[in-house]
């Protein structure tokens, strides 16, 4: 989660999942693990995002698995991935200085460049755009590893993917490949 933190929240809204794509933190907290982000205020979610249970999808790395890679020519493509589901309770953060804290977390993780430069802005700025969004943080309550990496297929067949995707030239092949090598290890 903390590799591949861009993630999916999901809401249930009049029996309808709602979904927003965000960045998140991941912090451990004794025994819990908190996800905090943000989301516009704007957003429809946001109005949402304290009511029943909170799933937030983590869906990298993932590959593409060509039939190239197989023994046998009858066979199909297919995806491997890892992905990492987790189910929580939300709670939006109200205090303007608990959400500039947040905000600041949020700039030291994805670009911390910018730090400088946000010191250097207005207060009355940074409130104004805390007046905007709806930063929360929600309390795991329930966390479910995903994965598909090859295992139902053969030996060979495992080898020649994990052969090809360890010259391949993309980064989310290379990191499957690996995945599936330290599988086998096992």
């Amino acid at each position: 989660m903390k590799q591949y933190s861009f993630a999916t929240l999901i809401n249930v809204v009049d029996n309808v999942p709602v979904a927003t794509h965000l960045p998140f933190l991941i912090k451990q907290e004794g025994d819990q693990v908190i996800l905090s982000s943000h989301l516009a205020k704007a957003n429809p979610q946001s109005d949402h995002i304290t009511s029943g249970t909170s799933l937030i999808i983590f869906t990298e790395p993932h590959a593409y698995i060509s039939p190239q890679h197989y023994e046998k020519e009858l066979n199909v493509p297919t995806w491997n991935y890892i992905a990492v589901h987790a189910y929580g309770e939300t709670k939006v953060v109200d205090d303007e200085a608990q959400q500039l804290v947040a905000l600041e977390e949020m700039i030291a993780s994805y670009d911390t460049a910018y730090l400088q430069q946000w010191a250097g802005i207005p207060m009355d700025y940074k409130l104004k755009m805390c007046k905007a969004i709806v930063v929360f943080d929600i309390t795991v309550t329930d966390l479910q590893g995903k994965k598909k990496l090859s295992q139902n297929r053969t030996d060979a067949d495992r080898e020649s993917i994990i052969k090809a995707f360890a010259n391949s030239a993309d980064a989310n092949e290379q990191v499957i490949g690996e995945y599936m090598q330290a599988e086998i290890g096992r």
